[in-house]
């Protein structure tokens, strides 16, 4: 400021002014900056650049001090720059790394294990493997980064300690489902955005919104009729109903990050998950594992387990399922926004404003019924899920509905195929340097020899076969590895061989429910932020235990009706 004032004062200085009477009426630029330093009264004498009692002050000031009181214009230079001293000095920004405490926390998770020595029976890899893993486990809960910086990280601890090469590390990036569930967020972007996903929560919201808990019922319903018609349930949780009911959250005004998710969205989204899972356990068509459930089955009891089997043993226990699981969350996780009585005549209107289909609109649900009927009847066509969503999103782009600038900004998409992806691959690793094998045999072992009844020992496999997919990324994997040695021990300990093989196909589907990565549809509905993972755990293992209790009780009694055992 200092050199601003000196500069305007020496070209002021070799030009010959004429002397102006001091004004008292200050500049408008003055008058605009109550913070300036200089005041009305230049002649005032307690004001120190008062050229008459100050004329030591600065030579250039007693030099007829007309810089002060020429113009407008070098009023507003020394006020500016009298403005920016007053001008605080700019914050610091905030820290935007790890949170320190959770980082500390999931680091020394991994260095203790990985200081315990190994179990006979498991190879000193696996080991290291698996601190890795429970080590990015815990930082996924405790969240010291996003969720795919945090699972990189992992990657990349295994690479840096040679626990997994960079192409085992990085492999699952070539699986199918987390590029399936990325799809299914761009089909998504384009449902919003060209308005058919409005369109289609109205139509809902006028026959079913009266109140929350019937447009619930009315989605889990929904997805439960077309679950024995898609067998993946990721590209029907993502491709279908989440889109569906992002747009029905928008459209009661429940967003994602600005605190207006529990008017509808938390609840809604949480439901929609957890029965996804009860719907894919009803129908052997319903889940893309269960398929090896049932080969598995004739392979080690040599019994076939069919479709019209697997839907009669199920039917029961998954529609009390269906009707409980939303009414428990509705209770506990309730949304805020509980009754709408005039919510269906408003979405009337809502559509009638709407008017008729536009283009766009025409061409995402003619790309959408493309891809569900891949989805239908890929088996017979030899087209899997992922090949049908690429097509569909080839659709959208080439006829402008969806950009790949607009694909690229979908951040949650990216961030979920990076998490899933290291986690595949690091549970993968898993069972391949047999740890998994290793944890089922010591199981067998322990169980078979307390001597107990066959339903007691049925029940602690049960258990042990159910939660340990926490250690699990995907159904298919964990039925691969652990399947046919707990259906195996359970017929050795007296166990109907074909109650505990449904039993088991059953729960390989419900146990999904009890993490965001445990199977396709929990990337996807967790991923559109309405719910906070620590309530994603928590509520999970509450509806866990809640599935367990009905599927064994009242399931078990339907099962002796029917005669299973």
């Amino acid at each position: 400021m200092a050199s601003l004032v000196l500069t305007s004062s020496l070209n002021i200085r070799f030009r010959p002014l004429p002397t102006p009477k001091p004004r008292c009426p200050t500049p408008k630029s003055l008058r605009l900056n109550s913070r300036s330093v200089i005041k009305c009264s230049v002649n005032n004498s307690n004001n120190p650049l008062n050229p008459q009692k100050n004329k030591d002050f600065n030579p250039l000031i007693s030099q007829k001090s007309t810089f002060l009181n020429h113009s407008p214009k070098r009023d507003s230079i020394i006020i500016n720059s009298a403005s920016t001293a007053a001008t605080p000095a700019p914050q610091q920004q905030p820290w935007q790394g790890a949170a320190m405490r959770p980082l500390i926390a999931s680091i020394a998770t991994g260095v203790i294990l990985w200081l315990i020595p190994a179990p006979d029976g498991v190879s000193r890899i696996a080991w290291q493997l698996l601190s890795i893993f429970l080590a990015t486990i815990v930082g996924i809960i405790t969240q010291p980064l996003p969720l795919g910086a945090v699972a990189l990280m992992g990657l990349g601890a295994c690479v840096l300690t040679k626990t997994l090469t960079f192409a085992a590390a990085f492999s699952a990036f070539g699986d199918p489902i987390p590029w399936l569930i990325a799809l299914a967020f761009f089909f998504a972007r384009g449902f919003i955005k060209t308005g058919l996903g409005n369109r289609i929560a109205y139509q809902f919201v006028s026959l079913f919104g009266s109140s929350s808990l019937g447009l619930g019922y009315s989605l889990v319903f929904s997805e439960a009729l077309l679950a024995p018609a898609i067998p993946s349930v990721s590209a029907r949780a993502g491709g279908i109903f989440l889109p569906l009911v992002k747009s029905l959250c928008v459209a009661c005004g429940s967003n994602a990050g600005d605190g207006t998710e529990h008017k509808l969205g938390s609840w809604l989204m949480l439901t929609c998950f957890q029965t996804s899972v009860i719907s894919s356990s009803m129908f052997l068509t319903a889940m893309a594992a269960n398929p090896l459930a049932a080969n598995l089955t004739s392979s080690t009891i040599n019994q076939t387990l069919g479709w019209m089997d697997w839907a009669k043993g199920a039917i029961v226990p998954g529609l009390v399922s269906l009707i409980v699981v939303p009414l428990l969350l509705y209770v506990i996780y309730p949304p805020t926004v509980k009754s709408s009585p005039d919510a269906p005549k408003l979405a009337r209107q809502k559509l009638e404003k709407m008017g008729p289909m536009s283009k766009n609109e025409l061409i995402m649900a003619g790309t959408l019924l493309l891809t569900v009927g891949l989805w239908i009847f890929g088996g017979t066509l030899n087209i899997d899920a992922v090949t049908a969503a690429i097509l569909g999103l080839s659709v959208l782009l080439v006829t402008g509905v969806v950009t790949w600038k607009e694909c690229l900004a979908e951040s949650v998409a990216w961030d979920t195929l990076t998490w899933f992806a290291a986690l595949i691959a690091m549970a993968g690793y898993l069972n391949k340097y047999g740890l998994i094998s290793w944890f089922s045999q010591t199981v067998v072992k322990f169980v078979g020899g307390l001597g107990l009844p066959w339903q007691s020992s049925f029940g602690i496999l049960i258990l042990l076969y159910f939660y340990s997919h926490y250690f699990f990324a995907s159904g298919a994997a964990h039925i691969g590895a652990m399947f046919t040695a707990f259906l195996s021990v359970a017929s050795a300990l007296s166990t109907p061989p074909y109650l505990a093989a449904m039993v088991l196909s059953f729960l390989s589907n419900l146990m999904g429910g009890i993490t965001h990565y445990g199977i396709g549809s929990a990337p996807v509905f967790y991923g559109a932020g309405y719910v906070p993972l620590t309530k994603w755990w928590g509520y999970g293992f509450l509806i866990s235990v809640v599935n367990l209790i009905v599927w064994l009780g009242v399931g078990g009694v339907w099962w002796k009706a029917i005669g299973l055992w």
